[in-house]
């Protein structure tokens, strides 16, 4: 709490951002007087899972140019101990895909909501339809001229 003021602070990857991001950072704002969103560097998305679509400069564009956040910094590091003492944070909202995984935050008095995303889009499942899509539509161009067609020039 900063002059009576409840800070949230709520961080991710936000690749491809789409409409559970929005929902997410839209929660977080409302437990928040002032709202800090980190998001992930590259070279620390690349730490844990696949590279991001986006690259870092545009992720943080698009969410600076949302209408809820007051802050957004870049995150380096999964490990929020010392945000905490930094941003003197309240609350931390974070996806459900990673239950659990922030409750030792608990120990420096910072309440973890685990935002459920329920079904629906996530960065991953648009990632794998675009793939599908791509290769259906590459399947269709190559299957478009008979593989014994000769052309003469």
């Amino acid at each position: 709490m900063i002059a009576n003021k409840t800070v949230v602070y709520t961080s991710g990857t936000f690749d491809m951002l789409h409409i559970n991001h929005l929902k997410m950072i839209e929660y977080a704002r409302s437990l928040a007087d002032i709202l800090i969103v980190g998001v992930n560097t590259d070279e620390l998305v690349s730490s844990y899972k696949t590279d991001p679509i986006i690259p870092f400069e545009e992720r943080i564009a698009l969410v600076k140019a949302l209408k809820y956040p007051d802050i957004v910094i870049p995150q380096h590091s999964l490990d929020h101990r010392e945000k905490v003492k930094n941003l003197n944070f309240d609350v931390f909202v974070v996806g459900d895909d990673w239950t659990g995984r922030f409750d030792y935050l608990n120990e420096q008095k910072v309440t973890v909501v685990y935002f459920p995303y329920g079904v629906g889009i996530s960065s991953t499942n648009l990632k794998e339809r675009i793939y599908k899509n791509y290769e259906a539509i590459k399947q269709k161009a190559d299957s478009h001229f008979p593989m014994d067609l000769v052309i003469v020039q």
